[in-house]
């Protein structure tokens, strides 16, 4: 039994991370899972603010064992967080972690549902949350969920009564969806949604309690829970061979990008709900205590009780196709509710399931993975029966209006292939993540189409609707057209079929730093999305910079292939900055986006068009030293941006630090959160120290202040906090004026702290040995001032600066005073070289 167990975690994890769009195979056991959650008629919205969020074990429970329709709402998509997989960051952040939800939801059984509010950063309270989302907006759409759900249960992450106490976006999640408990039943709230659906209002809001709100275990023990519900989310599930915490943790380890991989946790673990409103429980074993979710809730649903209910109670594991006879008589009466949403929702899980019992494989696989608007792909179908049930294939209507006329018997085992071309038209829309097509707010994207608002991603334009007869029961199915291929070192794999732009252009640099006068040539890299491209490529730029040539010709032979050019840009004199973009010209068309690829094995593949852009920045910079060795963290483009104002860097593993590597170099950086995912590193820091003691300077950019590998950070004390400062425009206060730091080769004033991106910074400090001269204050609103954002302390001959300041935001977006500043901060001890002259010449 471990040993199939064993067999059958491997196969999952193996599904999860590499197979995201390979069709589902389910077994006998699954079919059976999906019968009972089939005879439920309960569900459960689970409310919060961010991917990761949400309590897994929790959401598995009542999906997997409590068989409820279960959904996870995540006002945001996570856009302000970090990465710790790769480069992207923002708005393809926000993408990755909505498929890593929708990863975990595949995992856990859930669904996933959003708002339009954007995760602008780390907010301190919820007021501000409110205000920077735009709260009606938000809480429209947190009532719209609702109404399209109709959940019977409401759970709450986050504490709608603690304002101030943790992230304003968590309390404000828990805010919105208080509030919406009642205004979804009100039909003078947002009643332009009624339009397309209807009232509704929940029967019970529970917020999910436990020992982390109460500041400690002990003072969780000691809490009243007269008002609270408890179940134990460590069941075991013989049919999937896991427990139920077990599949939690391999749901929450979908989020990699947010260093989330974990330990499976196994046997009896208690979870906690506290009632909030709505009708009392009655019940406090069972949350649905007092609430019909049986087929007898809605009117004509006992007669389809009966028959799904006796399925259930005598399921043939050996051969489920034996059911679907009475699967279509549930079905076809099924057709004649008047129920909409109970009739929509299990008319979709009915159909899945006569699939499934039949073994029914249909597919349609593009030749290409993406094709252009105005041209046709051929597309392989395949329909393959696996039962001894009567299924004939009558036709195929494709989402282009083509009709494929078939009256095809699909025997027992006898796949069926053949081939159709898709015609994309010319006015189709791209395959892009929908809330980034239009430019939003700092708070709330733009969604024009507004029966989109809430859907986890943009729904698939080239669609096959397979029309079948089972038992003379006419049934579709519809499958979006996949991209099937191989690889040789990792056999058959999936992707979506893309609608992409027939030509996409960026420029290499997304921030280009002129620190002189000098001209700098710049790449453009058009790709082309269909053979022979023809047209003609420029650069759009600021009236007072100069590019040429003007024009050049674009000329690509082969789809997928890229022209590599090369413009000239000739700042202004004088400090200045501003934005170029390439404008292609096809024929009568231009286009100005770039499509972004996004690749990772454990979500599907995406492409993402956004405008394409780069920054340009003439900087009045001056600096001392060259070579800097950089020890690369949890990922940011720090390297590149200093070598975009002329430092030599060198990315160094933690294992090749050494005294005589240290040697060659002027400064030693290291990137954000090393020493919280670096284990080795704290075997290097004496080295480092003796580095700076002998001269050089060592920078030391923010970590967290839990999971640090090392208690010794820096060659003096010094102590991390959860002291941030969120409020990018927030007032810097100079401490000490004279300060070399602040003065050479830079003079920096308040000027250089205009223009911040998404927050000043964070994890500051609260407490250092005298040796460090803090350099700056902040605060936020309301807050007192936090001095630890830059210390600075002279270590023998050289210098040990720690900062909490977000350089890794500031540099992507051209900061020009963040550049100026950190040019400093290596240049310190250094004004007896001349600039660009190396430490050791």
């Amino acid at each position: 039994m471990r040993k199939l167990t064993l067999l059958f975690l491997i196969f999952f994890l193996t599904f999860s991370f590499t197979q995201a769009q390979k069709p589902k195979t389910p077994a006998s056991s699954e079919i059976f899972e999906s019968i009972q959650k089939l005879n439920f008629l309960g569900s459960v919205l689970y409310i919060a603010a961010h991917p990761d969020d949400e309590n897994t074990r929790l959401i598995s429970y009542m999906s997997n064992h409590v068989k409820a329709r279960t959904a996870y709402l995540s006002l945001t998509r996570g856009d302000g967080g970090q990465n710790l997989i790769g480069p992207e960051i923002r708005e393809l952040l926000g993408v990755i972690r909505t498929q890593e939800l929708l990863a975990a939801r595949r995992v856990d059984g859930g669904e996933q549902l959003f708002t339009r509010a954007n995760d602008f950063g780390y907010s301190k309270h919820p007021d501000e949350t409110l205000e920077i989302w735009e709260k009606d907006e938000v809480l429209s759409d947190v009532v719209l969920a609702i109404r399209e759900f109709q959940p019977d249960i409401i759970i709450n992450r986050f504490d709608h009564r603690t304002p101030g106490t943790t992230h304003g976006h968590h309390t404000g999640s828990a805010m919105l969806s208080f509030e919406a408990f009642d205004l979804a039943s009100d039909k003078s709230a947002f009643s332009e949604q009624l339009e397309t659906t209807e009232t509704w209002q929940p029967k019970r809001l529970f917020f999910n309690t436990n020992s982390w709100f109460y500041r400690s275990q002990e003072d969780f023990d000691k809490a009243d829970k007269s008002n609270m519900l408890s179940f134990d989310i460590g069941v075991y599930y013989p049919l999937k061979g896991l427990s139920n915490n077990e599949i939690a943790s391999i749901a929450s380890s979908q989020h990699l990008c947010q260093g989330f991989g974990r330990l499976h946790q196994r046997g009896s673990q208690k979870e906690y709900i506290e009632f909030l409103k709505g009708n009392p429980v009655t019940d406090k074993s069972d949350v649905f205590s007092g609430i019909d979710t049986s087929w007898n809730r809605i009117k004509g649903g006992n007669a389809i009780g009966d028959i799904l209910n006796a399925i259930e109670q005598n399921f043939n594991f050996n051969n489920p196709s034996i059911h679907i006879p009475e699967l279509l008589k549930a079905y076809e009466l099924l057709q004649n509710i008047q129920n909409e949403h109970w009739k929509i929702q299990k008319t979709k899980e009915l159909k899945a399931i006569i699939e499934m019992c039949a073994g029914l494989y249909l597919e349609a696989s593009a030749e290409a993975p993406s094709s252009t608007p105005n041209t046709s792909v051929k597309i392989n179908i395949e329909a393959l029966n696996r039962s001894n049930q009567n299924i004939v294939l009558e036709s195929i209507t494709q989402t282009d209006g083509k009709i494929l006329d078939k009256h095809l018997v699909l025997e027992n085992n006898d796949s069926e292939k053949f081939e159709s071309t898709f015609h994309i038209s010319e006015n189709s829309d791209y395959t892009t993540p929908y809330w980034l097509e239009k430019k939003g707010t700092l708070g709330m994207y733009t969604v024009e189409n507004k029966n989109l608002i809430g859907k986890p991603e943009t729904p698939r334009s080239a669609v096959f609707n397979f029309n079948l007869k089972i038992n003379n029961t006419p049934i579709t199915i519809s499958k979006p057209v996949v991209y099937r291929y191989s690889e040789p070192d990792k056999g058959e794999l999936y992707r979506p079929f893309e609608i992409i732009p027939e030509t996409s252009a960026k420029i290499t640099e997304k921030v280009i730093i002129f620190d002189n006068g000098h001209e700098h040539t710049i790449t453009l890299v058009v790709k082309a999305g269909h053979d022979n491209l023809k047209g003609a490529a420029e650069i759009c730029h600021p009236e007072n910079w100069k590019v040429y040539p003007e024009k050049q010709d674009v000329n690509i032979a082969n789809k997928g292939e890229e022209q590599i050019l090369t413009f000239t840009i000739i700042p202004p004199i004088n400090q200045d900055e501003g934005y170029i973009s390439p404008i292609i010209h096809i024929g009568d068309k231009t286009y100005t986006k770039e499509l972004i690829e996004i690749n990772y094995e454990h979500i599907p593949y995406q492409t993402v068009l956004l405008p394409s852009e780069s920054k340009v920045v003439r900087l009045d910079i001056k600096k001392h030293g060259e070579n800097i060795a950089y020890i690369a963290g949890a990922g940011d483009v720090v390297p590149e941006s200093l070598e975009q104002i002329g430092y030599q860097v060198r990315v160094i593993n933690p294992e090749d630090i050494t005294r005589e590597t240290l040697s060659r170099f002027d400064a030693v950086v290291v990137g954000i959160r090393a020493y919280n995912t670096i284990d080795n590193l704290k075997f290097k820091q004496q080295i480092l120290f003796d580095f700076v003691k002998e001269g050089g300077n060592m920078i030391v950019q923010y970590n967290t202040n839990r999971g640090l590998k090392t208690d010794n950070l820096a060659p003096y004390s010094l102590s991390l906090s959860r002291d941030r400062v969120t409020d990018e425009n927030a007032e810097v206060k100079i401490l000490d004026p004279k300060h070399p730091l602040l003065n050479s080769p830079n003079k920096i004033t308040q000027k250089d702290f205009e223009g911040w991106t998404q927050e000043r910074g964070l994890y500051f400090p609260n407490k250092w040995d005298k040796a460090f001269t803090p350099i700056l204050s902040m605060h936020d609103k309301d807050e007192s001032d936090k001095e630890g954002s830059l210390l600075v302390a002279q270590y023998g001959k050289g210098y040990y600066i720690y900062t909490g300041l977000s350089f890794f935001r500031e540099f992507p977006e051209g900061v020009s005073g963040a550049y100026r500043l950190f040019a400093n901060m290596l240049s310190i001890g250094k004004d007896h070289l001349q600039p660009n002259q190396k430490l050791n010449d």
